[in-house]
């Protein structure tokens, strides 16, 4: 027998009455969103969502990564990650 429960990613009001977090705490974390273009699992309409309510300091995208980035464009994720280092390490 298998158990099921709705995933929390594929609800459709997940976000519903959450709150943004605080720049006192959260806020202070510098956060950068890497959008993968052909993330079938999480939607680039759901991650721009994710975006809007969570404000990082930069956005970059990886066009043809999928969701597991770090296998279908290691390369082009390793550069992205090297230009945050430098930009705010």
């Amino acid at each position: 027998m298998l158990l099921a429960r709705e995933s929390p990613a594929l609800a459709t009001d997940n976000l519903a009455g959450t709150r943004s977090f605080s720049e006192e705490g959260y806020g202070s974390v510098t956060r950068i969103y890497i959008i993968c273009g052909e993330d079938n699992l999480i939607g680039e309409e759901y991650q721009r969502l994710i975006i809007n309510n969570f404000k990082p300091k930069e956005v970059m995208k990886i066009e043809d990564a999928d969701h597991m980035a770090m296998l279908s464009k290691h390369q082009e994720l390793c550069a992205c990650l090297l230009e945050i280092a430098d930009k705010y390490a």
